[in-house]
């Protein structure tokens, strides 16, 4: 695992770096409308990444609780088998005794309900509803061989006991379920909520992620000379290095789960975001600082922030459990639903642009689409 977090970081770094540095040293920057075409795919991308992929993943993993779903599987899978050979003597393909040694070999053997029996002290230790569905046909299994009863009236007891233990897991299922939803519901939306207004009070502190360039376009048509804001691209610098550190804890969470499609399509995602957001960074930083190094610096940090945070994501939340990791993927979730609709909001009501921004980010929510298909038919799924 620590092998592919270091490639996804020197992926992200890579990406950051070049987009960044690219209009410090090229002509680049004067293509303004190639990078709102990039933007506006990238925004469709990460729509569609968020939708199709990290929050149906997310949820899964929040909803997930290891211990109790192996438990109920080994239920299940052991009721299961046994009903199997209960089917094949009352067809009389194998005898009630013949019967008894199969259930017997299933539980493996009867020891454990022995133990359970001595424990509890009851005559009727193998119809408690609290006992393990193997303790409950173990303790049938020994009064057969005790000779309290016949094979065939133990083949019947045991077939009680998997039909009353269905009804009880059922009933105790549903008991649960609305207040267990319930209380998931409230965690799995507050952590994209979370994430989402994250980004948004920061936006509104002035510690945005975007990068406007209005106030230049103000100042050119004016004839008015270009006016340096110190403070303003320290904190936009601060703001796009928080953001780019949100990418990296859902690169690192995705990576947590061992999850080969869900990481790539979620890496995608931040890489193709990534270069607009780094390529409007080095064009910003150029107007706001008085030398090239302080531009350099700036697109250096934020180019740093989302390979470090990959791995320190990644190998903290591999020590977590899984409903934790899900619910720092919605987190992530939250933040890419933000920056996407935020970065295409105000091209789509503009009527000259509308039209235009509409079509680059369903180009991009097709692109994705694309590649999830192709994934699924590789049989790229799920991991984990």
């Amino acid at each position: 695992m620590a092998t592919n977090l270091i490639a996804f970081a020197i992926a992200t770094l890579f990406i950051g770096l070049v987009c960044g540095l690219a209009p410090i040293f090229t002509k680049l920057k004067d293509d303004k409308n190639r990078l709102k075409q990039l933007t506006g795919i990238a925004a469709g991308i990460i729509i569609a990444s968020a939708m199709l992929v990290v929050i149906p993943e997310g949820y899964e993993l929040a909803m997930t609780d290891g211990h109790e779903v192996s438990e109920h599987e080994e239920e299940y899978a052991l009721a299961g088998s046994v009903a199997l050979v209960i089917l094949e003597v009352d067809h009389g393909d194998i005898t009630a005794e013949e019967g008894i040694e199969e259930i017997e070999g299933l539980i493996g053997g009867h020891e454990h309900g022995e133990e359970g029996h001595e424990e509890d002290g009851h005559e009727d230790h193998g119809h408690d509803s609290e006992a393990s569905l193997s303790d409950s046909i173990a303790a049938v299994i020994e009064k057969v061989e005790d000779g309290d009863f016949n094979a065939t009236t133990g083949i019947e007891e045991i077939e009680d006991l998997i039909s009353s233990h269905g009804h009880e897991e059922e009933a105790h299922g549903h008991e649960e379920a609305s207040h267990d939803d319930h209380v998931s519901g409230l965690l799995m939306g507050g952590a994209i909520m979370a994430g989402f207004l994250l980004m948004f009070v920061l936006e509104g502190s002035g510690i945005g992620h975007a990068v406007h360039e209005e106030h230049h376009d103000h100042d050119h048509e004016h004839g008015h000379g270009h006016i340096h804001h110190a403070a303003a691209g320290g904190l936009l610098v601060f703001g796009l290095t928080l953001h780019a550190a949100t990418d990296g804890v859902a690169i690192g969470a995705a990576a947590a789960t061992s999850d080969f499609a869900l990481t790539m399509t979620v890496l995608l995602a931040v890489l193709i975001h990534k270069g607009p957001a780094a390529f409007s960074l080095g064009v910003f930083s150029m107007h706001e600082r008085d030398e090239r190094k302080d531009s350099i610096r700036d697109v250096v940090i934020f180019s740093l922030a989302t390979p470090v945070m990959i791995i320190i994501a990644g190998l903290a939340l591999a020590e977590l459990e899984t409903h934790m990791i899900g619910l720092a993927m919605l987190f992530s979730a939250g933040t890419f639903l933000y920056v996407a609709t935020v970065d295409t909001l105000p091209d789509i009501h503009n009527p000259e642009s509308g039209k235009k921004a509409m079509t680059q980010v369903l180009i991009g929510v097709a692109i994705l689409v694309v590649l999830l298909l192709i994934a699924n038919t590789l049989d790229l799924g799920h991991a984990h």
